[in-house]
């Protein structure tokens, strides 16, 4: 299976694609940080925020696509910037009819380290490990679309097995009458 993961973010959007499945080491196909200045209007940003993810999307050909959810920070400001860049994402993978699945923070670190309360430099070095890597990737958002990329493509088949289990259910719920 091939994932792209990505850290929305409106000033810096990490973008990563990974490829994998049960028994076998990801692999790293590509990652970066889209960049769009802060004295840009929000339309711009927004806009150049969809090219980029177009391009991507087209480059990698993923399966599935894995978005960072959007969580409450002290800095309002800073989660309507991450909510917009977010729904760019979700919005750009719907379009090309791409799954979409949003992870928190806590599901990341979980999926990647085995710990939820991981922290930024545990996370690094598993993704590092993980992914055969001589150095963490760079800059953290570059590594934060890794590590969820990685916890989307581990957690994935588990999830995929529970719709098809609540799918079964709600049919023979319905049989039942």
């Amino acid at each position: 299976m091939r994932v792209v993961g990505i850290d929305p973010g409106l000033t810096r959007c990490g973008l990563a694609a990974v490829q994998g499945g049960p028994g076998l080491r990801p692999t790293l196909l590509g990652v970066t940080v889209v960049t769009t200045p802060a004295t840009a209007p929000l339309a711009d940003r927004l806009c150049a925020l969809e090219t980029a993810l177009l391009a991507w999307l087209a480059r990698h050909r993923p399966d599935e696509v894995a978005v960072e959810a959007v969580f409450s920070q002290h800095n309002t400001a800073s989660v309507i910037a991450t909510a917009q860049a977010a729904g760019v994402a979700v919005l750009v993978a719907g379009r090309q009819r791409l799954p979409v699945r949003t992870h928190t923070p806590t599901e990341v670190k979980a999926g990647v380290t085995g710990n939820g309360g991981a922290d930024k430099q545990q996370v690094s070095r598993m993704v590092t490990t993980l992914l055969g890597l001589d150095a963490p990737p760079r800059p953290v958002d570059a590594t934060d679309a890794l590590a969820l990329a990685l916890a989307h493509l581990w957690q994935a088949p588990v999830q995929a097995r529970k719709e098809a289990a609540l799918a079964r259910v709600r049919l023979a719920s319905r049989a039942r009458g």
